[in-house]
């Protein structure tokens, strides 16, 4: 019952093949028109993933493929795991995740790897060697972030206190990064980073923990995920206390409502809607026999503030 029940919560979304006639793309990326590549991200509901996917079925598009969009509906290890074994028997030809956590989902991937399937990472590997993986260089926008922070206290008069940290969980490799980059900001200072606490990267539960951060007199707090920001920024506003220095990571209208208020200070924007296109193309060159060489490639990051061009 509950295998059937995981199942059908990693369908989620379909589009169908354009056809067998070879395409191209921009870049001359060439495709039959019968490749099928399963998109798994870590939920269907962030707004992160719901762009990484547009910008997949964008490519898609361009090149007459199939990629379906097949993630579950919050994050847990089981239910990435079943989508990864529901890909397997469909008969996809790769798949292109962001992993939960880098250990929980790899045998699955494994698995898949050796019946053929072509694994490329967007946002965030596995332990498994991939075709390619296109995602932020996390830790160093976690340096920014923490920088961004820093540089608002000091122009408070604030030169010392403590900062609390909400992260997702302590295994998912993009926020395991982004929270060390943060940190180190910090060495040499006066402030006191305080234990990171994990929030599952819901923004209820964020806020929470947002909220005992500030009642122990935080005078900072970094949210590393979408959901931990959301719920950081509440928190800040909830307290009515605009003073204190809220930073995350992602873009989502909630985010951005929260920065327009100034109940947080920046969010550190990724570029989703690149690593799902690119995504797309490695898969497509991958499943038609071009080497890749498990090249990394950084999508970039942009700091949004209150006066940035959203």
């Amino acid at each position: 019952m509950k295998r059937k029940l995981l199942a059908m919560v990693c369908a989620v979304s379909m589009i169908a093949s354009l056809g067998a006639a070879t395409v191209y793309a921009s870049d001359d990326v060439k495709a039959t028109g019968d490749e099928k590549i399963a998109l798994i991200t870590m939920d269907s509901i962030d707004q992160h993933w719901i762009t990484l996917n547009e910008g997949a079925q964008e490519e898609a598009k361009e090149l007459g493929v199939t990629v379906d969009f097949m993630s579950p509906n919050t994050k847990d290890d089981a239910q990435q795991i079943e989508c990864v074994n529901n890909a397997v028997a469909g008969g996809y030809d790769a798949i292109m995740v962001a992993a939960n956590g880098p250990d929980a989902i790899s045998s699955a991937l494994q698995e898949a790897k050796d019946q053929g399937i072509k694994i490329v990472y967007v946002d965030s590997p596995a332990n498994v060697e991939a075709e390619a993986t296109f995602s932020t260089d996390n830790k160093a926008a976690g340096t920014t972030a923490g920088e961004e922070m820093k540089k608002a206290l000091e122009d408070a008069g604030i030169t010392s206190g403590k900062i609390g940290i909400i992260n997702v969980n302590a295994a998912t490799d993009s926020c395991v990064n982004r929270e060390e980059g943060f940190r180190a900001a910090f060495d040499g200072t006066d402030f006191e980073i305080m234990e990171t606490q994990y929030g599952e990267g819901d923004a209820a539960k964020s806020q929470s923990i947002a909220e005992n951060y500030i009642t122990q007199g935080v005078v900072g707090i970094f949210g590393c995920n979408e959901g931990s920001t959301t719920g950081a920024g509440n928190a800040i506003k909830a307290a009515g206390n605009a003073d204190i220095i809220g930073v995350g990571f992602d873009k989502s209208d909630a985010i951005l409502n929260l920065i327009d208020d100034g109940y947080l200070l920046c969010t550190m924007a990724q570029n989703p809607d690149v690593m799902g296109s690119e995504g797309v193309k490695a898969a497509v060159k991958a499943i038609n026999g071009e080497e890749l060489g498990g090249e990394v490639t950084d999508t970039g990051v942009s700091v949004i503030t209150k006066d940035s061009d959203k």
